[in-house]
């Protein structure tokens, strides 16, 4: 059992929309994530996911609103609901979800990472 500590943790890596490894729980990982720009719309058909803002602001767009989201703030999308998140700033972004959890969801594209690195 080791502490995170989050500055340490987010200093290890500098792409935007490649989520990392942070730790694990109850079949969820805990991921970090930095974001900067639009990412596209999907949805996870079978899993929610959490969006916890550890420093800046992110809004997440959906096809009827959108929700700003500042540090210290969290947003859990539910599954099956389409969503894009877009950073006009690099935003440092906790995600809680469960393990199968592909980032971009249901589109594939240059961004889908199906391997995350572990930090």
């Amino acid at each position: 059992m080791d502490k995170v500590n989050l500055a340490e943790k987010f200093s290890l890596f500098s792409e935007y929309w490649s989520p990392k490894i942070a730790g694990e729980l109850n079949g969820q990982h805990v991921k970090l994530a930095k974001f900067k720009g639009e990412f596209v719309w999907h949805k996870h058909d079978h899993e929610d996911e959490m969006f916890f803002i550890v420093d800046g602001t992110l809004k997440i767009e959906f096809r009827d609103k959108t929700v700003t989201l500042h540090k210290n703030e969290f947003l859990i999308v539910p599954k099956g609901v389409e969503h894009r998140p877009v950073a006009e700033n690099e935003v440092l972004v906790m995600l809680f979800e469960p393990a199968t959890t592909l980032n971009t969801g249901d589109t594939e594209n240059e961004l889908t990472k199906h391997q995350l690195d572990r930090i």
